[in-house]
């Protein structure tokens, strides 16, 4: 897990560090954490490095404050976990603009730290993300809130659901036949040449098109409706165990075998 501490106090960037250091140990969690004394200084190394899975930011510091830093990150990056540290509780609000994980108020306390960490341990556990290049930038994507990829021009149009907000449509620079590569261990399936959809979120097929969780309809080629249909057919097999919670009929199979039945 990648952190990074952004506070102008050196005595609180090194108990900070302390405490997640204490609580690494005691969770077997291998953490890899660096500070800054300022916003500016992580801004420059996060252009480059965008593989953070947790910000600690102090929200009164000089020049650029935490929060003004909070919503340029936003900007790029819809679901890194935001974590503020201050010693004023009225920021709060403002947070909910930027949706911090969470607020710890100083002086900072080991118990406090150890159960916010223990809540960005449970979320992160769930997700897998990916790395898009998106123009001259690298974006991080969570997995299960990608709806469906389209090939446009060059690149490709990602349909993207963030942990708070609207959906949103992420400009990538890589071909869709890159993306499939990325994406194809995820559970995602091409359904269209092109188009790429996580089976997770189709909520119906239809035969022509796919209707997904987020309202979004995309095609589905004749070619490639067996397949997909079948890959629905057996996610959600999987996901209830041996199936029989979700009844899914594969009608496509069943017109065959009744045309085979009727020869």
């Amino acid at each position: 897990m990648k952190l990074a501490i952004i506070e102008d106090e050196q005595t609180h960037r090194e108990l900070l560090s302390n405490y997640l250091q204490e609580w690494g140990t005691e969770r077997s969690v291998s953490l890899c954490g660096r500070g800054f004394p300022n916003a500016e200084s992580f801004l420059f190394v996060w252009e480059e490095e965008r593989d953070f899975d947790v910000l600690f930011v102090d929200i009164q510091m000089k020049e650029m404050n935490g929060m003004e830093m909070a919503r340029k990150i936003r900007q790029q990056d819809p679901d890194i976990a935001i974590v503020f540290t201050t010693g004023i509780a009225d920021y709060m609000e403002e947070g909910y603009e930027v949706e911090a994980l969470h607020y710890l108020l100083k002086p900072l306390s080991r118990e406090k730290l150890f159960q916010c960490m223990d809540k960005v341990l449970k979320r992160s556990s769930r997700e897998e993300f990916i790395l898009i290049q998106a123009g001259e930038e690298l974006q991080k994507l969570a997995v299960e809130r990608v709806m469906y990829v389209e090939a446009r021009g060059h690149g490709c149009v990602v349909e993207y659901v963030p942990r708070a907000g609207e959906t949103v449509q992420i400009e990538a620079s890589e071909s869709i036949s890159e993306l499939e590569k990325k994406l194809e261990k995820y559970g995602f399936v091409k359904c269209h040449r092109s188009y790429l959809c996580r089976i997770g979120s189709i909520q119906r097929i239809d035969r022509t098109e796919l209707v997904l969780d987020d309202g979004s309809r995309i095609p589905v080629s004749r070619r490639l409706y067996t397949q997909v249909n079948r890959a629905f057919i057996q996610y959600f097999r999987r996901e209830n165990g041996d199936g029989n919670a979700v009844k899914v009929e594969d009608k496509n199979e069943d017109r065959n075998e009744d045309k085979a039945k009727t020869k």
